[in-house]
């Protein structure tokens, strides 16, 4: 990067908010992602949307690569630099600028966490609906920016179905306003929809307006342990046709299982096949209702043993059951690398096993979690040693045949982690050759220079 590019940077931000030293970049070089590492030129940490503005223009102006990031929590490689350039950091922009009861609505800056948000929301009666397993740290710019999900995705959506209006500022520095605060308006293209899960490839997200809900008065956790996947998978068809809509139907296979059980002492049944976490939160009688269907349709369809949690104590401890899969398998070897893929719900114990079957092919270790209503798995493959390339390279045509299972089972490459780095060569096969040449169309009608976040979606 040119020296008068630096020099220009640092008058934007201030000295104190420019990097450009090897220990200074080398934290920004990668993200949650295992295997993908690229150093930036330089590291810049905007303080509002005016030096958003500047430094985008003078990226542009200059032909060099920007890529906006957040916490960096993301597991896609969606904010690793893989061009070099610029990785602007928007975690100064962390204000909670308005939260709105009559409307239901909250204004925020993109660096506000997803925690923060939601406990902000809570103490106000209000419900921040998504719930992304990196909450605690994950920013509510880079879950719009990926599209994310979670938890709760089944009964409240994903993040867009959260998101009534953005500010973003383009490539240029121009800076747009989409939608607002109206839960209708139908005026123009949806390019707020066309934002969120773009992954900071057509502009940078500097607020945003989102809906919250009411929060719900009370909530209900239960747990039924099954001989193996496919039993569980009948359960939660059984749950779904009966008319119930959870809050939380989460499954854990057998590895991951004995895996948190061992990390987290919680009393989990390790002769299980397969755990099925159910819950559902609303006015007391309606959960207690939804709580008895559930665990009847769980009895009826061959589950060994079925409990609902009496105190909010023993919910939290069979939350954290599921929260913690990841670190859980983390401490099985020295790289983890978890994945996500997407199957129509009745299909979800086929896939499993058919990743239990390239597992075996390919001679690695995989443990599956995921979210049983809505058919998202996270298969997670576990390789003691990051110097061992063969296991590494087994790992990722175990994931390749993994992808193009879920495709060829009418699902998709990602539920909910994004595209990014690491699923792009797959892309073109779920989409096809003339889709993503319009999505290349799209890129070129917002960044004709191609400097946000090349080598991701549509570049």
């Amino acid at each position: 990067m040119q020296a008068p590019v630096r020099a220009a940077l640092k008058s934007i931000v201030g000295d104190a908010y420019y990097r450009e030293t090897d220990g200074d970049l080398v934290p920004f070089s990668r993200d949650a992602t295992p295997l993908f590492t690229a150093r930036p030129d330089a590291v810049v940490f905007p303080a509002d949307t005016k030096e958003v503005s500047a430094v985008l223009e003078l990226a542009t102006r200059h032909g060099v690569p920007v890529v906006p990031r957040g916490a960096g929590s993301n597991l896609c490689a969606a904010t690793v630099a893989l061009r070099g350039g610029i990785v602007l950091v928007l975690t100064r922009l962390d204000r909670i600028l308005e939260i709105t009861p009559a409307e239901l609505l909250t204004r925020v800056q993109p660096g506000v966490t997803s925690a923060a948000l939601a406990d902000t929301a809570a103490r106000t009666g209000l419900l921040w609906a998504p719930d992304p397993g990196s909450r605690t740290v994950a920013t509510v710019g880079g879950t719009i920016a990926t599209n994310a999900g979670g938890l709760r995705g089944l009964k409240y959506g994903v993040t867009r179905d959260h998101v009534l209006g953005l500010e973003a500022v383009l490539p240029t520095g121009e800076v747009i306003h989409t939608g607002g605060r109206l839960h209708k308006d139908v005026a123009g293209y949806d390019l707020t929809r066309l934002l969120t899960g773009s992954e900071g490839t057509l502009a940078v997200i500097t607020e945003a307006t989102l809906a919250l809900r009411p929060a719900p008065r009370t909530s209900g956790t239960g747990v039924a342990y099954f001989p193996g996947l496919a039993a569980a998978g009948r359960a939660v068809t059984a749950i779904i046709s009966d008319g119930v809509l959870p809050a939380t139907l989460e499954f854990l296979d057998r590895r991951c299982i004995q895996a948190v059980e061992e990390f987290a002492g919680l009393g989990l049944r390790t002769d299980a096949g397969a755990l099925l976490l159910f819950g559902d939160d609303g006015e007391p009688d309606a959960v207690a209702n939804a709580l008895t269907r559930m665990s009847d349709a769980c009895a009826a369809h061959g589950a060994l043993e079925v409990t609902t949690a009496a105190r909010v104590a023993e919910a939290e401890a069979l939350l954290a059951a599921r929260r913690c899969a990841l670190p859980a398998l983390s401490r099985l070897g020295a790289l983890t690398i978890l994945e996500d893929a997407t199957v129509p719900r009745p299909r979800i114990a086929e896939m499993v096993e058919c990743i239990d079957r390239i597992a075996e092919r390919h001679d690695v270790t995989i443990a599956t979690f995921g979210h049983a209503g809505d058919g998202n798995l996270h298969p997670t493959c576990v390789i003691g040693s990051r110097e061992d390339t063969g296991a590494v390279a087994r790992a990722e045509r175990a994931f390749g045949d993994i992808f193009a299972t879920a495709i060829e089972l009418g699902g998709t490459i990602t539920g909910e982690h994004g595209v990014g780095a690491a699923k792009f060569p797959y892309l073109s096969t779920q989409l096809g050759s003339a889709q993503v040449s319009l999505l290349r169309r799209v890129k070129d009608a917002f960044d004709p220079a191609g400097i946000l976040n090349p080598g991701k979606l549509g570049s």
